[in-house]
Formats: C-alpha cells, structure tokens, sequence
C-alpha cells in the first residue's frame, strides 16, 4: 500500500481516537462526583451551661392563698366583698345568721353585770366585816370586849372574806360564758388572715353556705389571695432531682409573657416523688424571681417554664450539640472534604458542648449531618449563612 493510500485511513483512525477521547472525557466530566453543600460552624470559645427544664408546665403560685369556710354552716347575711375587691387584714368578709348566738351572747352579758354586782356588795359587806373584826380586837386589848365576842367577830369576817372571793369566782365563770358566746358567733364569720385580692366568692346573700369536712370536695366559700409574692412551682423529672438545690440560679418563662426571660433562685426541692401516671414521676421545685418588681402583674395560675441552671463555664472552647455524632464523632472540612475527628466533651446543654479534646478553635465543623452523602471523605462545598430577616 503506497503512502498516498495509507493516509485516509491514518486520518480516520486520527479523527476516531479523538471522538472516543472526546467522550471518554465527557463521561468523566459529566460522571464525576457533585460536591454536596454543608452548613458548617467554627468552633471558637463561649459560654457553656449544664441545666435541666421541668417536664411539665408549671405555675405561678401566691405565697400565701387560703380558701376559707365557715366552721358551722348556715344562711348567709352579710357580704362585704365581691370577687376582685382588696381587703385588709382583719376585715369581715362575710357572716352568716346568728341571732340566735347574739342573743345567747346577751343574755350571758346580762347575767355578767349581775354577777359582779353581786360582788361587789358581798365584798363590800367581808370589808366591812374585817374592819369591824379589827376594833373587836383592840376592845379586847383593852379589856372591854370578852374573847368570844372577839372570836366571833373574827369568824365573821373570816366567812365573808370567803363569800367574796366566791363572788369574785362567778364573776370570772360568767366572763368566760361571754367569751364562749363570742367564740360560737366565731362559727359563722370569715375575717381576712392576711391583705389581699378576693379571687372567688362561692354563695350570696340568702343563700345557705356549707363548711368544708375533711375529706368531702365541698366549694369554699371565698378564696383569698396575696398577689405580693409570688412564686413558681414546676415539676422536674425525678432523674434531674438529686442535681437540682436550694439557692441554684434559674432561668424563668411565662407563656403569658413571649419572647422574655425571668431570673430567680431554687426556694425549695419537694422531699417526696408525686406520681401523676405510672410512667411520669416528678419532683417538685419552688422557684423565685430575683426582682418581682420589674415583671409587673402576673395573674395567679399562669403557665410557666423554669430552666435550672446546674453548672456554668465561660469562655471555653465549644462545639455546637448539632455537630456531634454518636461516640463524640464529628466531621471536619479540610481542604474541601470532610475528615471524622473523635472529640471528648465536658460541660454540655442542648446548645452547645465543651470541647476538652480532638477539636481546636478555628475548625469548621458540620451542623448538618442529617444530609445524604455526609460521612468521611465526601466532597462538600459550605452553604453561606442564611440573611437575618
């Protein structure tokens, strides 16, 4: 074959391995690994907090609230308050119809004024006896009175200084049945224990008010409340209880109040487990505002959270809690791939962790492990931040 015919059939084998290079290089290029987009956080010192919240929510308490009954029951007569009203320490709240105690409490005033009326003459009558006691006494001195006209004035007296001290003894017996009368008619008035805010009224005038016996679910007759102080009480799981103090610093938020964060202290850890189902057992905590003044007004029974606060640190390396897989695992971009680190942690929150060792201040590490193709080696690019609405 002479060259000139040889050199179409070098031209077409030229021209084949170019297209089979051509698309050799297509297929790789269209072929190769997309790099998948990551959002990352740098790791870099702050503040790290181990705390605890209550499982379910809690409540605004009032640090002092009774509800109050009459001990006997009976038609109402008077009522001096309505729901809402403030009354001082003290005040009568409400009375139930007595007349029948009033006019016990009368007639024991009456048999009083008699009684020591009475006394008063028979003492009057042993004063009289005793001085008269006496001059028989100098007279026989003297030789002019015997010794039983002595005696015998001396015996008087003597009997009338005991009359009166028996007057002198139902005085005091008819003073205590006035003191009983006024206790009876203690029965059938409410008076406020303490100043505050009348919350609920049960009854009105005319109608028939029911003590409330131990054990029997009866509505009391006004619920009294002093809104001054106020309190949280949140139950905590009972595995967070054997951390959880007296005096421990918390975090407190109120549904009613969005958006803001209260701080106050542990009052109290309830000594006991309260068994609300079988699977859900709390303990309770009451907590405390720092300043109850810069809150304002808070309703009684308002829904709140409280964040107890077991330990701080500041200033400390961290990592972000979205970034650690399981065994302390973390993924790492270095030089467009990622690379698995084992880290050991401290001090963690939901938030963030403390990073003891494997991690160092600057690392870039992915928060966003929940992706597919995540895992050690992938090619990554990082996704910018999203813009602050």
């Amino acid at each position: 074959m002479t060259p000139s015919s040889r050199s179409p059939w070098l031209r077409r084998g030229l021209i084949a391995l170019a297209v089979l290079g051509a698309a050799i290089a297509a297929v790789m290029w269209f072929g190769r690994a997309k790099p998948i987009p990551v959002v990352v956080a740098t790791v870099a010192p702050g503040l790290v907090e181990a705390s605890v919240s209550n499982t379910r929510a809690g409540t605004v308490e009032a640090c002092q609230r009774t509800k109050l009954s009459t001990i006997a029951g009976g038609r109402i007569e008077v009522l001096t308050v309505k729901e809402g009203d403030r009354v001082k320490k003290g005040q009568l709240l409400m009375k139930l119809w007595n007349d029948d105690q009033q006019a016990q409490q009368s007639l024991a005033m009456a048999q009083l004024d008699t009684t020591r009326k009475r006394a008063a003459e028979v003492c009057t009558t042993a004063d009289a006896a005793g001085r008269e006691a006496a001059r028989q006494a100098e007279l026989r001195a003297q030789g002019f009175v015997s010794e039983a006209g002595e005696d015998a004035a001396r015996s008087e007296a003597q009997a009338r200084r005991g009359a009166c001290a028996t007057a002198e003894a139902d005085v005091r017996q008819a003073q205590a049945r006035v003191n009983v009368t006024r206790v009876e008619q203690g029965r059938t008035t409410l008076v406020a224990p303490f100043a505050g805010t009348v919350a609920k009224i049960v009854g009105e005038v005319g109608e028939y008010s029911t003590p409330s016996p131990p054990g029997v679910p009866t509505p009391p007759a006004i619920d009294l409340i002093d809104d001054s102080c106020l309190y949280v009480k949140a139950p905590m799981d009972e595995v967070d209880a054997p951390r959880i103090r007296a005096g421990l610093p918390v975090r407190i938020s109120i549904d009613a109040l969005p958006r803001q964060t209260f701080p106050g202290r542990v009052l109290r850890v309830a000594p006991y487990v309260t068994a609300v189902e079988k699977q859900a057992r709390t303990v309770d905590i009451d907590v405390a505002f720092d300043k109850p003044e810069a809150i304002g007004a808070l309703l009684v029974g308002y829904s709140a959270d409280v964040e107890v606060i077991l330990d701080v640190r500041e200033q400390v390396l961290r990592v972000p809690a979205a970034a650690l897989g399981p065994g302390g695992r973390v993924l790492v971009v270095e030089g467009g791939r990622l690379a698995e680190r084992m880290v050991k942690t401290g001090l963690a929150n939901w938030e963030y962790a403390e990073v003891l060792e494997g991690l160092a201040e600057g690392d870039r590490v992915v928060t966003s492990l929940e992706r597919e193709g995540v895992q050690p080696g992938a090619l990554v690019v990082v996704e910018a931040p999203a813009a602050p609405r």
